[in-house]
C-alpha cells in the first residue's frame, strides 16, 4: 500500500514537473496593440539610457513575480560578467509593484544600471520576460529574443543572448536564429498572468 502511495506522488510531482516545462514552452500570446519592431531599426530611448552610445546596450527585461524571471538571474550574472568589460548592461524591471533599484540589484548581485520604464519594453518591441535586447553602439537593434531554448538557461548550444552578443562583438553583420531564438515565451507584460 505504501508502494502504491509513493508511486502516486512520483507520478504526481513528474506531471507537474511536465506540464510546467510544456507551458513554458508555448508562446506568450502577442498583445491586440504589439506593434513588431524590425532588427537594423533604430530604436529610440528615453534620457537616461542616451548616454550608452560608446558602446553597445545590452537590456534585461526582468519581472521578479516572473518564474522564469528568476531561473534566469544566474545566466544573466554570467553574462554580464563576461562581457561587462565591453557591453553596457542594463536591466528593466517590468511590473507594476514597488522595487527599489537597490532592491533589485540585491537579487542579482550586480552593480547594474536598473530602469522601471515599461516605454523601453514597447520601443523594443518585448512583451515578455525575461526577453533580451542587444543593440549596437549606434543604438540599432541587433538582437530581440530569448536568452536560451531551456526554461533554465543551461543548454549552451540555445543560448541565444550568448550568441548575439558573440556575434555583435566579432561583427557578424547579421546572425540567424530559428524560431525557438525569437519567439518571445515566458511571462506576460506586466503582470505574470500566463
Amino acid at each position: 500500500m505504501v508502494m502504491i502511495w509513493l508511486m502516486l506522488l512520483l507520478s504526481a510531482v513528474g506531471a507537474l514537473f511536465w506540464y510546467n516545462e510544456w507551458v513554458y514552452h508555448l508562446p506568450t500570446p502577442i498583445p491586440k496593440n504589439y506593434k513588431p519592431v524590425s532588427t537594423g531599426r533604430v530604436i529610440e530611448l528615453p534620457g537616461q539610457l542616451k548616454a550608452y552610445q560608446n558602446k553597445p546596450l545590452f537590456l534585461h527585461f526582468f519581472n521578479p513575480d516572473c518564474p522564469c524571471s528568476r531561473f534566469n538571474i544566474s545566466n544573466f550574472k554570467s553574462l554580464v560578467k563576461q562581457y561587462g568589460g565591453q557591453v553596457n548592461f542594463v536591466i528593466v524591471v517590468m511590473n507594476n509593484k514597488f522595487y527599489t533599484a537597490k532592491a533589485i540589484q540585491d537579487k542579482f548581485d550586480l552593480n547594474v544600471p536598473v530602469l522601471f520604464d515599461a516605454s523601453i519594453a514597447t520601443s523594443c518591441g518585448v512583451y515578455s520576460t525575461p526577453q533580451a535586447v542587444l543593440l549596437d553602439s549606434q543604438h540599432k537593434l541587433y538582437y530581440r529574443g530569448n536568452y536560451n531554448s531551456s526554461r533554465y538557461c543551461t543548454d549552451e548550444k540555445t543560448s541565444y543572448a550568448k550568441m548575439a552578443l558573440s556575434g555583435l562583438l566579432h561583427d557578424h553583420a547579421r546572425l540567424v536564429f530559428g524560431p525557438l531564438a525569437l519567439r518571445a515565451y515566458g511571462c506576460q507584460l506586466p503582470n505574470c498572468t500566463r
